[in-house]
């Protein structure tokens, strides 16, 4: 089965639908498998404390001003659903609170997504495991008990799940890749193991295939230097078309572990060996 690779479009839409269009339009051309979005409730997520709190943005001067710009609602959700449809690529969005959970429960996506900030609250788990979908789950930030207790309850819902390597800087250093984590998940836990990365460039997201990950997903961008706290971890979409052609190229560098003669080797053979 080959590696299930995701486009996370997130929150770099700056919440305008031109903008997410052509990111859509950029993971259909480089070959992806589906894009994400991400969905809050910006009330029940942070504190109003929080969200009075000072911060310069194209919305206003206030956390709850930048949180309320760059998310979308029913209209735009509608058309996101639409255009993907039209588009023939999968869309689904890792929700951040149980309201923004029914809130995509409208749409008919086939995955549900678990970030690596949301491992740990149990009423989201619940929810989300309830609904049954086959669920990519992060693990950045996350020690092995937490991820022990995530995967219990999705077992105990009998929910199919799929753990996420991660870690969880923007972007992440090279050095802090640790891909051989990969393997150790999955014998761990009994499942498949993927890959999310936010690191910058192609290079490790690709090795990781090597390193066993049955799915990538990788933010995007239209470019990097655009206002957004996730751009600078992202990569284009000249990257995105590079990536996704290196991930199906080393799928067949890796082959499958069967110990057999080529058609070509076997005349060598008979050449130097008589």
């Amino acid at each position: 089965m080959s590696v299930f690779i995701v486009a996370e479009i997130g929150i770099n839409h700056n919440g305008d639908m031109a903008i997410a269009k052509k990111l859509i339009d950029a993971a259909v051309v480089a070959g992806c498998d589906a894009v994400k979005f991400q969905k809050r409730t910006v009330d029940k997520v942070y504190t109003k404390e929080y969200l009075d709190s000072p911060r310069q943005s194209p919305w206003g001067e206030t956390q709850r001003a930048q949180k309320e710009g760059l998310e979308f609602g029913k209209a735009e959700y509608d058309e996101i659903d639409r255009y993907c449809r039209e588009k023939d690529i999968e869309w689904y969005a890792s929700a951040w609170d149980i309201a923004s959970l029914k809130f995509l429960q409208h749409y008919d996506c086939h995955y549900n997504k678990v970030a690596s900030a949301m491992l740990t609250k149990e009423d989201l788990l619940e929810e989300i495991a309830k609904e049954g979908k086959y669920t990519f789950i992060a693990t950045g930030m996350s020690n092995y008990e937490e991820i022990d207790h995530a995967v219990e309850i999705f077992r105990r819902y009998n929910c199919p799940f799929e753990l996420m390597h991660c870690n969880s800087t923007y972007p992440m250093p090279m050095e802090d890749a640790n891909l051989n984590l990969i393997h150790v998940l999955a014998e761990r836990y009994d499942c498949k193991a993927g890959y999310s990365g936010h690191e910058a460039g192609t290079l490790v997201s690709t090795c990781a295939v090597a390193a066993g990950a049955t799915s990538i997903e990788r933010h995007i961008t239209l470019n990097r230097d655009m206002y957004g706290s996730d751009q600078k971890a992202s990569i284009e979409p000249y990257e995105l078309c590079q990536l996704v052609k290196d991930i199906r190229d080393t799928e067949k560098i890796m082959g499958n572990g069967k110990k057999v003669l080529t058609a070509a080797e076997k005349e060598v053979k008979k050449k130097l060996r008589g």
